[in-house]
């Protein structure tokens, strides 16, 4: 496997709205890394894999104190928490980040295989077992990666703000995904970083954690919020509108699911 030039890209959004992301990690496990500059502090929504040091990688635009919000504890999105010194994570999945994740799948072939053909029945096709196509270096062992206990220095709630001195974001607590996911909500300029609560792209529900009923409530709470644009944890942005046209698919497809279920019960 060849050896990556650099880990990381970016591009400036606008909104003082840096986005990161790995290239050489395939889509299925790559976490759009968010940075926002703020007067008194800036905030970073999720950190990616942590196989290389993101403090390191954007140490040019980390010129301020940073505080590093993880919307949830999948792997993908908390491997470089602990290179922060101030943490935040959903009350209810603050003993993960504390104790860190012994296993980070970065092989496609390590995945049961029943999630193998969830995956490729959502489109999530791997070309190849490793999801990564690069190394950041000539020692990395894919084997022996994983993710270290970043403890938080504060556990969130729904309503609590994160307060950059010239803005705000509101947690929004949005399980269903996970029971911890939350979104950061600014109510005066209309952006939502949802983590992955909302995504345009599939979304993984059937795995231990997830909760369709939780989705289903938090589909319809998003529906509900004046956006004007919409950070997701994967794939590119959109606004209030495709947000509509996403959460009603879903909540169109898991009523489907469930009369389903309802009109063929299985005999126990």
């Amino acid at each position: 496997m060849k050896i990556a030039d650099r880990w990381f890209k970016r591009q400036r959004i606008g909104d003082g709205i840096t986005l990161l992301w790995e290239p050489h990690v395939d889509p299925l496990i790559r976490c759009n890394i968010w940075h926002v500059k703020g007067r008194d502090g800036d905030l970073l929504v999720d950190t990616g894999l942590g196989i290389v040091s993101l403090r390191s990688a954007a140490k040019d635009i980390f010129d301020k104190h940073i505080t590093a919000v993880a919307t949830h504890t999948h792997y993908d999105h908390i491997g470089g928490m602990h290179e922060f010194d101030r943490r935040i994570v959903h009350e209810s999945e603050a003993a993960i980040m504390s104790e860190g994740l012994a296993e980070m799948v970065l092989r496609f072939g390590d995945f049961s295989e029943a999630d193998r053909r969830e995956l490729n029945a959502l489109g999530y096709g791997v070309d190849c077992d490793e999801l990564i196509s690069a190394l950041p270096h000539a020692d990395f062992e894919i084997d022996e990666h994983i993710v270290q206990p970043a403890p938080c220095t504060l556990s969130v709630s729904e309503g609590d703000v994160v307060d950059l001195g010239d803005r705000a974001f509101e947690i929004l607590h949005l399980p269903g995904h996970s029971p911890g996911s939350i979104g950061l909500w600014e109510k005066r300029t209309g952006v939502l970083f949802s983590g992955d609560a909302i995504y345009d792209g599939p979304l993984l529900t059937n795995f231990p954690g997830a909760d369709i009923d939780q989705y289903v409530d938090t589909m319809h709470r998003l529906r509900t919020l004046p956006v004007r644009v919409v950070h997701g944890g994967h794939e590119d942005s959109f606004g209030r509108e495709r947000l509509i046209e996403i959460a009603d698919r879903y909540l169109e497809l898991w009523r489907h699911d469930m009369t389903t279920k309802l009109s063929n019960p299985t005999n126990s």
